[in-house]
């Protein structure tokens, strides 16, 4: 008997139906590898670049748009252009414990303590070193999840691994309206977002379904224009939000406003690293443009692409290879925001040599008559000074101001 159930068990194995080449889905197979072959052609995308240049620069994108519209097809696209690996995490089907980590009682927890272990996605990515990490339905997690999403998206901390800093984070949600079971996301994680709105655009996907898409260009950061672009771009933000405090922080009086971007300093620190990656990479106007106002809100940003299309900073380092070739600018504004970046740009490449020619363009607004809006760079620059390095000429103008703050004490000529 046990003979004969062997037996049978034998012949049903091998009479089992199998994948083969002749097999009756193999034309059909073969017709969905040809649908899916397709290629790519360059194409003006404002909001492809504008993802690209935040992820660049290693910032948290959230995509807001409607179902079924590209947003998972853009960032398998993009992870391929730039080389990476893809973990995608549906963030609404995940409990907080996913992302805060399960608690391991080891031997001695008195001793040792109870480590929280992440999920297997994240321990892909800290052995990878690199990757592009995408929450899919942001807008459908409940507010347990989004908190314990927070520690993820600003400290990259899932459970008691720390994400390493090749890791980029890109999430995509849907409007509460159109989302399964939707909520508003909280401000807190909000603010942690570069919020960008996806849309399609009729013709690319006509043309899509001719086999053609747009390819993301992916901003190649010039490293011979980095230490300009900082400085540069130091000198803008710090300049405009000392003309406009008010916008440091504002929070939006609405639910729905509070759960998109909004200025604060958090929201200003990253636009300060979009706004320095696209003048190293020569960012296109529109992408950076997206990509600002998607930091800091519509309203603060608006403001801030109107100063810095007028404001037309120099590159400090050439300034400071030949300072008596430049004059000082003659609005105030521009006149602040050129000396912040000149200061920015000594402090990334500290030398004494630099820094005596930084005294030199500090010096040209005391010619100017307009010491004041010097002071504050006159301070940081003191600061930078070595005990040995003797005082230049160019401090003149600003020795009061600079003996009664006591950021020169002592040290003569």
């Amino acid at each position: 008997m046990n003979t004969d159930r062997t037996d049978r068990t034998a012949r049903t194995d091998r009479t089992a139906p199998t994948a083969s080449p002749s097999g009756p889905l193999a034309a059909a197979d073969d017709l969905n590898r040809r649908l899916r072959t397709r290629r790519t052609e360059p194409a003006a995308n404002p909001q492809l670049e504008a993802l690209a240049l935040a992820v660049t620069a290693n910032q948290p994108v959230l995509l807001w748009g409607e179902p079924g519209i590209g947003k998972s097809a853009a960032l398998e696209q993009l992870a391929a252009g730039l080389g990476l690996p893809l973990e995608t995490v549906i963030a609404s089907v995940h409990e907080p414990s996913d992302f805060a980590g399960l608690p391991v009682v080891g031997d001695d927890p008195a001793v040792t303590g109870v480590p929280m272990a992440p999920p297997d996605w994240a321990v892909r990515l800290a052995r990878t070193g690199a990757g592009l990490l995408f929450f899919d339905e942001l807008s459908s997690a409940p507010p347990a999840v989004q908190a314990a999403l927070l520690r993820v998206v600003l400290e990259r901390r899932v459970g008691s691994l720390t994400l390493p800093e090749g890791v980029r984070i890109v999430a995509a949600a849907n409007p509460p309206s159109s989302a399964a079971d939707g909520w508003h996301l909280s401000p807190p994680l909000a603010n942690r977002f570069v919020h960008l709105d996806w849309t399609h655009d009729p013709r690319t996907v006509a043309r899509g379904m001719a086999g053609t898409w747009p390819e993301v260009t992916v901003p190649v950061v010039a490293a011979a224009r980095v230490a300009g672009a900082v400085a540069r771009a130091r000198g803008a933000v710090s300049g405009f939000l000392t003309a406009r405090p008010g916008l440091v922080h504002h929070i939006p009086g609405d639910a729905e406003s509070r759960g998109r971007s909004w200025p604060s300093p958090r929201t200003w620190e990253m636009a300060l690293k979009l706004l320095a990656t696209g003048y190293a990479a020569d960012a296109g106007r529109e992408a950076l443009a997206a990509a600002l106002t998607g930091a800091v809100g519509d309203g603060a940003g608006i403001e801030l692409l109107s100063y810095l299309e007028h404001l037309d900073l120099p590159d400090p380092d050439r300034v400071l290879a030949d300072p008596d070739a430049f004059a000082l600018p003659e609005r105030g504004d521009r006149q602040l925001a050129f000396l912040i970046a000149v200061v920015a740009a000594v402090q990334s490449d500290l030398t004494r040599p630099r820094w005596e020619a930084g005294w030199a363009v500090l010096g040209k607004a005391v010619e100017a008559g307009v010491p004041d809006v010097a002071a504050r760079a006159a301070t940081d620059l003191a600061a930078m000074r070595h005990v040995d390095w003797p005082v230049p000429p160019g401090i003149d103008g600003f020795l009061d101001l600079l003996q009664m703050s006591g950021a020169l004490p002592g040290g003569g000529r």
